[in-house]
């Protein structure tokens, strides 16, 4: 009898082992298909993700259009960002632009006051890949509100630059058309948000006269790794289209797109860049014709939340006709510093600047002579919300001869697309 209650007490003991290893294992298996469920819901979303994607991407490459956004870091061949984006496009054509307006109110000393408010520029990028080392880029420009909008009849449309490129490898490639002159730093980077002020720099406006393109061929690449270099024959500035235009002689000598029937002349430009140290670009161009000679130095530095850049520039005329200007000379220096940078989290961003700029576009007139110097302090504060949109303001303090001349205080939006 002791024996059976024995045998009794070790069968119920086995059955509750088992049936307990039968709970444990139930509970195993659901765990396991529980995280098998999660893992195959993942994969489900990815595969959901990537049949979008790849729906965008037919659709991109059916339709020959180009979706790709602007990448603010990526710049080819010294080009502002929006219009380097068919260089980094997937599709063949590639749509971007860019545009700012302003508002301005002048005080001049000793006469009257005026305000403008000017739908200053809306530019569009065209880009077309016939292959991907045959590249085709356009900019076309509305200023003051387009070619007869305006009131004074100063709105115009132009083809600002019509190219094509020829990529060979980083050491050479050729471009051939109608193209921006690779002098100082503006001219080629003249997007909004590529500068603070409202108004670029009065050096790079008519003593490098941005925006400045003409028609030829240019030959560019890397020399070493941190050094390029570019260089190209181009139709020459028409200075006799500057006569008795004081300070304006040599942007008003400039060809750009335009039919020219009287005189075309023959340039030559050279550009060096360096950037081998983080954050440095450093270098120089030149610019020669037949009747005027014009150099530069330039540099732009950016590092963490401070950002400081600047040129000087130096132009020369060898046949200048009595009580023309012979020189003119000036520069600017610009220094930044983005107070978000201070807020931890933010992608925005909010430089302060200050920027002092010194002009002498009539240096030395034949004959005898010379101009006084324009020399302006300007104090501003940009508001960028995104990479690609700003807000500006800023105020002019511009003096010559050391008496006050006028104060002007600006706003303007613009954009990058």
């Amino acid at each position: 009898m002791k024996l059976l209650k024995n045998k009794l007490k070790v069968g119920a003991v086995t059955a509750l082992l088992a049936s307990t290893a039968v709970f444990a294992d139930n509970t195993s298996d659901i765990a396991e298909l529980k995280r098998q469920i999660a893992e195959l819901t993942k994969q489900s979303k990815i595969q959901q993700e990537q049949t979008q994607s790849l729906i965008d991407e037919t659709s991109d490459l059916q339709t020959g259009f180009n979706y790709t956004k602007v990448d603010t870091q990526k710049s080819h061949s010294g080009l502002g960002a929006a219009a380097s984006k068919v260089y980094y496009s997937k599709s063949p054509l590639s749509i971007g632009g860019y545009g700012e307006m302003y508002y301005a109110h002048t005080s001049n000393d000793g006469s009257a006051n005026s305000d403008v408010l000017d739908v200053y520029r809306f530019v569009p990028y065209i880009g077309y890949k016939f292959a991907d080392d045959i590249i085709l880029n356009v900019e076309l420009e509305f200023e003051h509100g387009g070619g007869g909008a305006n009131v004074d009849g100063d709105g115009y449309v132009i083809v600002e630059f019509m190219y094509l490129d020829f990529l060979f490898n980083k050491n050479i490639n050729l471009r051939v058309g109608n193209m921006l002159m690779p002098m100082g730093l503006i001219n080629e980077k003249h997007e909004p948000t590529l500068f603070t002020t409202v108004q670029r720099p009065s050096t790079e406006k008519n003593l490098i006269p941005s925006t400045w393109h003409e028609s030829g061929i240019m030959a560019y690449g890397n020399i070493a790794d941190g050094l390029s270099y570019k260089i190209g024959a181009f139709s020459a500035l028409d200075l006799t289209a500057g006569l008795g235009d004081g300070d304006k002689w040599i942007r008003n000598s400039r060809i750009g797109s335009y039919r020219n029937q009287n005189r075309l002349g023959l340039a030559v430009v050279g550009r060096l860049d360096y950037t081998g140290v983080n954050g440095l670009l450093l270098g120089t161009s030149a610019y020669a014709d037949s009747d005027l000679t014009m150099i530069d130095v330039h540099f732009d530095y950016n590092k963490n939340a401070f950002r400081a850049y600047g040129v000087l520039t130096q132009s020369e005329r060898d046949n200048a006709p009595i009580g023309e200007p012979k020189t003119a000379k000036g520069g600017y220096l610009n220094l930044g510093y983005d107070l978000l940078s201070l807020t931890p989290g933010t992608n925005q961003k909010l430089p302060f600047f200050v920027q002092y700029e010194s002009v002498d576009a009539q240096n030395d007139i034949k004959g005898g002579g010379s101009g006084e110097a324009i020399e302006t302090t300007t104090v501003g504060i940009n508001y960028f919300p995104h990479p690609q949109v700003v807000l500006k303001a800023d105020y002019a303090m511009q003096t010559q001869d050391g008496s006050a001349d006028k104060d002007i205080f600006s706003l303007s939006m613009g954009f990058i697309f």
